[in-house]
């Protein structure tokens, strides 16, 4: 990466403090939390089954629920960070977290008194675990996840915010994916192979010495930070405007600027324009009434009286939650398939050639792999390519739409192939032989799992950078929390939704082979392409508030190469 010129120059103008000299701080920590990090949570679906001797479906509810709660989090150690501590003190937290939860978790695979007895592949007789050792174990899940969900969109807010250009905001980006899923990729690879093929405590403890490392070298970055000060919560200023529009329903709505609170800016010059027409119910929240500013001109009643500049802040959240909520469906789907294809993937012949056998868990590198490399193309030529042909970038909005559509059609494909394996696992007889393997290579998986990356690229970082550039800026931090939000919402949504089918349906037996996977695939294709008609009516009606002055930058502007757009 050529980053000589930007370190230089950001580092000159930040006073020392800031800029790319602070990245490798942030990418080396974002490493050792997401190798440890992923090292356990990848692999916990087998670990649960193998050790714990838990149903395979209640293995994958358990995921869920996890998945759920780590992606969850970050909104509110968002909150934590812009209303009381900051981003840096809350990534070192959690980073302590993390680290003191892999440990526990540790602790649970190498003392046997911590777990059960292991019973036999297949068998009805195996030993529950007692209640102690779930406690241990939650326990240890439970720091592990408070620590791995709230560093990782809190530490992408604090290393956005040294950049003090949109363009270098948007290299940092898309940089911060890259390094997240290279991360991701190869603890996928390397330390659950250790967890399979070598030792469940020799590949827990290698979590545990990358979150240690990760850990130490954020703390020896501390000096080159812009530490972003907590302004208090910002949830404040919203709730204010609510109430004080419905305090203020009856009064009517003045077309005049003048009849409406501005803030003073820093040459005390007051802009009288009205606020803007959409969603003019709230603007009545900054119309001013007799006995609510004071003589020097200040509010002398916030929960009565908002300024313009409040009340577009609340609108510009209003505005976003249709799409928001687009997005969930968009993540149901990859949730169920990241957990049901590892119960598939220990179903299927996962060996290569007479030696070596893939672990169960290490299936869905596949989808990191692809997004990663996807995400170098996007940025160094697909790109590039659009915005010489077209003299315009790509934007946020068309760039999650793009993954919508590969995420239908990677649901089409898994459906598809899993109808293929139960064919193969029913002229075998095998559905009556619970842990029986079908004779269908695990690769048959791949293609749907590379496409769910393709849809990943498009739409996860446009997501980010979306919310980014059109919340207000003291919800910078909630802002790229948004997508974890989503994710872990749709983990709890594919929860509540499988719960539903194995209620009404015989489709998700615990034994897979006499199930039918293939028509839970296929309703998710028919949500899937629902929700995508959703979504064109939702962009279309939807009118940027920031981003048409950026978008799409690249990892060129950082070298230099002259730009299109109009800076933000």
């Amino acid at each position: 990466m050529e980053f000589h010129q930007s370190v230089d120059k950001e580092a000159h103008s930040s006073g020392k403090r800031g800029g790319w000299i602070t990245f490798p701080f942030v990418a080396a920590t974002l490493t050792g939390l997401m190798l440890g990090g992923w090292g356990w949570l990848t692999n916990l679906i087998v670990y649960l089954i193998e050790e714990f001797n838990v149903k395979s479906i209640a293995a994958t509810q358990i995921a869920n629920i996890v998945n759920g709660g780590i992606n969850l989090l970050p909104i509110i150690s968002a909150i934590l960070a812009d209303s009381f501590f900051g981003s840096f003190s809350v990534v070192a937290i959690a980073c302590v977290f993390s680290l003191l939860g892999v440990v526990l978790l540790t602790l649970t695979a190498s003392i046997k008194s911590l777990r059960p007895p292991p019973c036999a592949a297949g068998s009805s007789f195996c030993q529950a675990p007692s209640k102690g050792q779930f406690t241990v174990l939650y326990a240890a899940i439970s720091l592990a996840s408070i620590g791995l969900g709230a560093m990782r969109f809190t530490l992408a807010t604090m290393g956005a915010n040294q950049f003090d250009k949109p363009k270098h905001r948007g290299v940092f980006f898309n940089w911060f994916f890259f390094m997240f899923y290279a991360s991701c990729m190869i603890s996928s690879i390397a330390i659950v192979y250790v967890e399979d093929s070598v030792s469940w405590g020799i590949g827990f403890g290698l979590c545990a010495a990358t979150s240690f490392v990760g850990l130490a070298i954020f703390l020896l970055g501390t000096r080159f930070y812009i530490h972003d000060k907590p302004q208090g919560s910002p949830f404040t200023g919203l709730a204010r405007v609510f109430v004080a529009a419905i305090r203020e329903i009856r009064i009517p709505l003045s077309f005049n600027g003048e009849d409406y609170y501005h803030e003073k800016g820093g040459t005390n010059e007051i802009v009288v324009a009205p606020p803007s027409p959409s969603i003019r119910f709230f603007n009545r929240a900054a119309l001013k009434t007799e006995g609510e500013i004071q003589s020097d001109g200040s509010i002398a009643k916030p929960w009565r009286l908002c300024s313009v500049q409040e009340v577009e802040n609340f609108k510009a959240v209003v505005r976003i939650f249709p799409l928001w909520s687009t997005t969930i469906f968009v993540s149901v789907p990859i949730a169920i398939q990241a957990n049901m294809i590892v119960l598939q993937a220990l179903a299927m012949n996962r060996h290569l050639g007479s030696s070596f056998k893939i672990a169960a868990g290490t299936v869905i590198v596949v989808v990191l792999i692809s997004t990663s490399i996807c995400l170098a193309i996007f940025d160094r030529f697909l790109l590039p390519t659009w915005r010489k042909l077209t003299n315009r970038s790509l934007t946020p909005l068309q760039r999650i739409g793009t993954g919508h559509v590969f995420n239908v059609l990677s649901m089409a494909i898994s459906a598809w192939v899993e109808s293929r394996r139960l064919k193969i696992a029913h002229e075998k007889h095998l559905q009556v032989q619970p842990g029986a393997i079908v004779p269908m290579s695990v690769l048959w998986l791949f293609p749907q799992l590379v496409i769910v990356g393709i849809g990943e690229a498009f739409h996860f970082p446009g997501q980010v950078d979306l919310y980014y550039q059109e919340f207000p800026v003291a919800l910078r931090s909630t802002a790229t929390a948004m997508i974890s939000v989503v994710i872990g919402t749709a983990y709890y949504v594919s929860t509540a939704l499988v719960d539903l089918i194995r209620n009404v349906t015989r489709w998700l037996p615990d034994n897979i082979n006499e199930g039918r996977l293939d028509n839970l695939y296929w309703t998710l294709v028919v949500l899937g392409s629902l929700n995508f008609i959703y979504y064109l009516v939702c962009s279309s009606l939807y009118r940027y508030r920031n981003v048409q002055k950026k978008v799409g930058h690249s990892v060129s502007d950082a070298t230099g190469e002259k730009e299109t757009d109009q800076e933000a």
